[in-house]
């Protein structure tokens, strides 16, 4: 996973959790974005998405 891959993650889950705390989104939708956002978060931190793995996507760099 690639920096600027991760970098959008952690954007659109500090902006979820924001939306949360302001009273923006709530209820079943708000429970849905706040699994999406630890999801983010999590592979971010980890730097491995199943998904991509599933898919055969790659965004890092090429070393050459």
């Amino acid at each position: 996973m690639g920096t600027t891959d991760k970098t959008i993650r952690i954007i659109v889950a500090v902006l979820i959790a924001i939306l949360y705390f302001t009273g923006v989104i709530s209820g079943t939708l708000a429970i849905i974005l706040g699994i999406v956002a630890v999801i983010f978060v999590a592979t971010s931190l980890i730097s491995f998405c199943p998904l991509y793995a599933i898919l055969n996507i790659n965004t890092c760099k090429i070393k050459q």
